[in-house]
């Protein structure tokens, strides 16, 4: 069965203004790492069919070592649908020698008008099995809850 692992959150501000912090750089790497992370893009070029690649480092990797390296997750994204002010969709690929965490997962990023902002819904399916899901769904609200405070600045 296919594992699809999900957060959602209504965060402050209009579909645009969520798109628009998706699709810049230097914005998503403030507000994507999770808690305890840091992020930095190797290339970045959103566009269908464009791809990405992004590492997010631990502050401290000593209880949950990285996927890539020791200390860090990195991965190769590919833009596989773009709908302004409503969906994005990416492939992605980790980069690690642990066959637990290869294959293609798709993260599904679905945007909607609510009173009071934006629903913002994530799907991740195919999953990697050494991606623990209770880790994944941390992870998913930490990203959520940054988005939430960046753009409520």
């Amino acid at each position: 069965m296919e594992r699809i692992d999900r957060a959602s959150k209504t965060v402050a501000g209009t579909p645009a203004q969520v798109y628009a912090a998706i699709m810049d750089p230097d914005a998503l790497v403030e507000w994507l790492p999770p808690e305890g992370m840091t992020g930095r893009f190797e290339h970045y070029d959103p566009r269908p069919g464009g791809t990405y690649r992004l590492t997010l480092t631990y502050a401290d990797a000593s209880g949950d070592p990285g996927k890539s390296t020791a200390d860090s997750d990195t991965a190769d994204g590919r833009f596989v649908e773009l709908v302004p002010g409503e969906r994005i969709v990416q492939a992605v690929d980790f980069v690690s020698d642990d066959p637990d965490f290869t294959g293609t997962m798709t993260m599904t990023w679905t945007l909607a008008a609510v009173p009071g902002g934006t629903r913002v819904e994530i799907a991740a399916a195919d999953v990697p099995p050494g991606v623990a899901p209770e880790d994944h769904a941390a992870g998913m609200a930490s990203t959520l809850d940054n988005l939430a405070a960046y753009l409520a600045r």
